[in-house]
């Protein structure tokens, strides 16, 4: 005999007094189901989320649990009111015999249980909402963004603890990593309809561009034929008048269907123009140490730095990431030892707490009163990238609505903020890019933008992320910090880096990392070289990544040549437009320039994944 589902959603419809959330939305929740819930930023898997938990009610429809069933939701700003610490908030549905299940859950997630919530961060407080939900141990888990404010220790203990676990869970996330491994279905939001795939979220990219380019086929077809049928009407309509209003009829139903079809979001218009080019020698530190009181933060670490390295950060929360690249960015000093910069550097910064906006300041004034990209005399205009943008049509580049443009940054989720931030930071040239968690919140189709941004980006990255695939599609070397006061860097991502340490490479000391376009060697701390190897079998993920994509920018850039060289043939060209030809053989340059990098980088790539 079936068994009842633990969750059925019947006919559900939501609006906020607008558009459909959702309409005759009907979906259930099987005992044992662990589904991945996917959508991009704004469909409303939050929103859904609530629903199944009874924190929103719906317009219309039922929303059934079984008598006895347990629904346990983990809320992204949980109410501790009435609560002295987080231990006692966490605890408060279990009984004595119970109160090792947050003590375990605390260790793993790494909070305080005595800390008082007065004094407790929003990281901290998010961590005990999860323990809460996993000491309680309910029939079904609804999880919306857990990873965030975990590092990969604590993230790869929830990983265990939900694998282990007999509970059903529906789970809302940005890692891809941590759903991959955890999920055996997905539920995908589209513009208000909600599709279910009885499998996890490792095929759903390919499920989805599937789904899409049906999409456009169909459309296309039915664009073709309103065309002919529209011509029909026109042309040949009269003669049989009374015959062909049943034609007539179908031709406007076609219509209404075709205007009825909602647009795909557009993917965020991000755009990375690097700088002039930084000195080879980016950054170069020597044997540093730097400790606050009686705790060391690193020591004896060095660490050079060539243009276009794309250096990774990872360690547990707390260990010192933000303050060792505030150090290699010369903004500390260290106790010992000493950090060189590099000449011509042009820095842009991503902060983890999202400090450079200001929650009271409409995203409008958040862009416009930014001095670095004010325009003299037009209060509705941006220098972006060296050129003056309306602040609106800057703002629809990153998918936010002219209707947005006043509201209050604080109103913002937490993936918006993320692109408003972005949006500062792409407006002004760089060559040295410092990202601090730059991938919380954000949906998958911007990561992926975000990461081919990087990978064609002409200057240098200093990362700090918790997100595994994330980094192993992005980082050429990896300092681990890992809470001893050492860090040491690796070759490639996130992988290489656990594969290295597992087979004892590295030995465990500080050392130097060579440039991904091989600069000097690294050394020990005592100065003898000592090379830092990739995984036994080839090439990096990122390389082998950037090997397969370099092809096809040889090509672009070649095409990009001859048209350029296409457009100064004109022998008039100089005195006609003297600064268009400026800039056509700035142009030229700096393609010639990148075309011999990107040769000289698939020829190094393929010799050694050959050898």
């Amino acid at each position: 005999m079936a068994q009842a589902p633990l969750l059925q959603l019947s006919d559900i419809s939501l609006t906020f007094g607008g558009d459909p959330v959702f309409e005759d939305l009907s979906l259930t929740v099987q005992q044992g189901d662990r589904v991945a819930l996917v959508g991009r930023n704004g469909s409303g898997k939050s929103t859904l989320m609530k629903v199944m938990a009874g924190l929103v009610e719906p317009d219309s429809g039922a929303v059934t649990v079984p008598g006895g069933t347990t629904v346990g939701y983990m809320e992204q700003d949980p109410d501790m009111s009435g609560f002295e610490t987080l231990g006692e908030f966490a605890a408060a549905n279990l009984g004595p015999d119970e109160m090792y299940r947050v003590e375990a859950a605390s260790e793993g997630l790494k909070f305080d249980p005595d800390r008082p919530i007065a004094t407790a961060s929003g990281g901290e407080r998010r961590r005990a909402a999860l323990a809460k939900l996993m000491a309680e141990a309910p029939d079904l888990m609804l999880l919306d963004e857990p990873t965030n404010h975990l590092d990969i220790e604590a993230i790869q203990w929830l990983e265990d603890q939900l694998r282990a676990t007999r509970a059903a869970f529906v789970l809302i996330s940005h890692d891809r990593r941590f759903l991959s491994t955890l999920t055996r279905a997905t539920l995908w939001i589209d513009r208000g309809a909600v599709r279910r795939r009885e499998s996890g979220f490792a095929g759903f990219e390919d499920w989805r561009d599937t789904i899409w380019e049906e999409e456009d086929t169909q459309r296309h077809k039915l664009d073709r034929k309103i065309k002919a049928e529209a011509r029909w009407a026109v042309e040949g309509i009269s003669a049989r008048r009374k015959r062909n209003q049943g034609r007539l009829r179908a031709l406007h139903a076609m219509r209404a269907e075709r205007a009825s079809q909602t647009a795909r979001t557009g993917t965020a218009a991000m755009d990375l123009a690097a700088g002039p080019k930084s000195g080879k020698l980016v950054i170069e530190a020597e044997h540093i140490g730097h400790g606050f009181g009686d705790k060391t933060i690193v020591q004896d670490f060095s660490i050079r730095v060539a243009r276009g390295d794309r250096i990774a950060f990872v360690g547990p929360n707390g260990v010192g990431k933000t303050t060792l690249i505030r150090i290699l960015m010369g903004e500390i000093t260290p106790d010992k030892g000493r950090v060189t910069l590099g000449t011509n550097l042009l820095p842009a910064v991503f902060d983890q707490a999202r400090a450079r906006l200001d929650p009271e300041m409409s995203l409008w004034d958040s862009l416009t009163g930014d001095p670095e990209m004010r325009v003299s005399g037009k209060a509705d205009q941006l220098m972006v990238r060296g050129q003056p943008k309306h602040v609106v049509g800057y703002l629809k580049e990153f998918l936010f609505d002219e209707g947005r443009a006043r509201a209050p940054v604080r109103s913002l989720s937490g993936g918006e903020k993320a692109r408003l931030l972005l949006a500062k930071i792409m407006a002004r040239e760089s060559n040295l890019l410092v990202l601090d968690e730059p991938t919380n919140d954000l949906d998958v189709e911007t990561l992926d933008l975000l990461q081919d941004l990087l990978g064609d980006y002409d200057g240098t990255v200093l990362l700090v992320s918790h997100d595994r695939d994330f980094l192993d599609r992005v980082a050429t070397a990896t300092v681990a910090m890992e809470g001893d006061s050492r860090a040491t860097v690796y070759a490639g991502g996130w992988s290489d880096y656990q594969a290295q340490r597992a087979e004892g490479q590295g030995g465990g000391a500080p050392a130097e990392t060579r440039s991904a376009k091989g600069g000097a060697k690294p050394k020990q701390s005592g100065g003898k070289p000592v090379a830092l190897q990739a995984k036994t079998g080839g090439l990096t993920f990122a390389e082998r990544d950037r090997l397969k994509k370099l092809p096809a920018e040889i090509e672009r850039l070649e095409a990009e040549i001859a048209k350029l060289e296409q457009l100064m043939a004109d022998p008039d060209l100089f005195t006609r437009e003297p600064v268009k030809f400026q800039k056509a053989t700035e142009a030229l340059t700096a393609r010639h320039s990148a075309l011999q990098d990107a040769e000289e980088d698939w020829l190094a790539l393929a010799e050694r994944n050959e050898g």
